[in-house]
């Protein structure tokens, strides 16, 4: 079939080199690593696909912007553009700039979870459960069920199961539920949307039982995006009026700007109400944890630069583009009969490893043997979101069995063309032709107590 890459809606100005090794040294360097893709070095991918955080290429704005930042201690000119950005687009009375995403939810999360407490998501990604965990609080997933056939088309595969989402609050005692957190997009289950109808769902049994409501907000203008495609509500409306409907939900979100702002680094805490209790523990832990409150662990240029970010990331003819690699990929992997979390989400493309290497259990890690695999084909840098992710049982310390084996390909934003979108599809292809034969996967060696992939030290099984 004849697949339509959509043209970039913009020109290149500056340019990168980057070199493909040899197989042989693409087998060396992987082995050297522990069979850990975040152990290679940068200069030894060739196309990097590990995250689409803090990996996007900045506009010209963006770049006047870094000149003209302004590097006050407290209160910079920087500051109050991005305060007013914030409010413009979320509508929301307080906005507290962190570093990153991570940052937002040590803060934010130390204030509302503790020992005994429950935080229920649509899905948990890792940074989020393990700030969860480290509260003392244990994290529960509750996506739909068609999230977890990833062959089964549906328009909003990252809702909330509503119904189980209730159930779970009885079962543990409205009292003992913490905070409920919707994931937007649900990184998770593949870069799933969320519908604003879900959301509302959410917000009313929160509402009902006296829980806060957190976005996590990561890629929510590929979210309205999605909303706008799919949801007849929303068809006609901008994606700034589709956002404003989204956060009327909630009470606060934690966001990670180094996503839809296109930023190399940044992170925002959004609260609704200007007069919430929250306020003051949230500036008290960001001055212990990240730096004064205008500045939140950001220089000056950072704060301008996400400014700017902030509307960049809003323009439709950009996110018709970005949700449009992802279609040209995945068009590309149906005629392949390889199989990935489908319709395709908004940031990347999950392969199903499991699918790709049946003969291999979760605990011996699928999608993590695919990303090794990539890497030794094409010098392709990916990540699991699998069992290997997902880690160990916090209490039992047994190792978990997830609901996917997937392997990420996470596009950084205007960063790559159609000509590495064909590599990464041939590369998938080669693959799968001899998927057959690899048998066994890998067994950790060495691991951290939480957050294990960015550091365990992997080996190969052999037979």
């Amino acid at each position: 079939m004849a697949i339509k890459y959509i043209p970039e809606p913009f020109r290149i100005k500056m340019v990168e080199p980057i070199k493909m090794l040899t197989r042989e040294e693409r087998e060396q360097r992987i082995k050297a690593a522990k069979y850990n893709v975040f152990n290679l070095a940068g200069q030894d991918v060739y196309i990097d696909l590990l995250t689409d955080s803090g990996t996007n290429a900045m506009s010209d704005q963006m770049w006047a912007g870094i000149m003209r930042g302004d590097e006050a201690y407290a209160g910079s000119s920087s500051y109050y553009k991005l305060l007013e950005a914030g409010k413009d687009i979320f509508g929301y009375g307080f906005i507290q700039p962190v570093h990153q995403g991570r940052a937002a939810e040590k803060v934010l999360f130390g204030t509302m979870l503790q020992q005994g407490k429950v935080a229920i998501s649509n899905m948990f990604f890792d940074t989020t459960r393990a700030h969860v965990e480290l509260c003392g609080a244990r994290a529960v997933d509750c996506v739909v069920e068609e999230a977890k056939d990833p062959v089964k088309r549906a328009p909003f595969k990252g809702n909330m199961d509503v119904e189980k989402m209730e159930k779970l609050i009885l079962e543990y005692g409205a009292e003992n539920v913490g905070l409920i957190v919707v994931t937007i997009t649900n990184n998770s289950a593949g870069g799933q949307p969320v519908s604003v109808q879900n959301i509302r769902d959410v917000s009313a049994v929160c509402r009902k039982f006296n829980i806060p409501l957190n976005i996590d907000a990561a890629r929510y203008a590929e979210n309205a995006y999605f909303v706008k495609q799919r949801e007849a509500e929303f068809k006609d409306a901008s994606i700034k009026e589709i956002i404003r409907a989204m956060f009327d939900c909630a009470d606060m979100f934690t966001m990670s700007a180094k996503k839809d702002t296109v930023v190399n680094m940044g992170g925002l805490i959004g609260v609704k109400n200007a007069d919430s209790p929250l306020i003051l523990p949230i500036k008290a832990r960001c001055i212990s944890y990240e730096g004064f409150t205008t500045y939140g662990g950001l220089a000056g240029r950072d704060l301008e630069a996400l400014a700017i970010g902030l509307y960049e990331g809003l323009e439709e003819d950009y996110l018709k583009y970005r949700i449009g690699q992802m279609e040209y990929l995945a068009a590309r992997l149906d005629d392949a009969g390889i199989a990935y979390q489908a319709p395709v989400g908004g940031h990347g493309v999950f392969i199903d490893a499991k699918a790709m290497f049946p003969q291999i259990p979760y605990y011996e890690f699928p999608g993590q043997v695919l990303a090794v695999e990539l890497y030794k084909e094409a010098g392709i840098r990916s990540c699991d979101i699998g069992s290997y992710m997902l880690g160990n049982d916090p209490d039992t310390r047994e190792q978990l069995q997830a609901d996917f084996e997937f392997t990420r390909l996470a596009i950084p934003r205007r960063v790559y063309t159609q000509s590495h979108f064909d590599i990464m599809a041939e590369a998938l292809i080669a693959i799968k032709a001899r998927a057959h034969e690899i048998k066994r996967g890998y067994k950790i060696v060495w691991e951290p107590p939480i957050l294990r992939h960015f550091q365990a030290e992997l080996a190969a099984i052999e037979e």
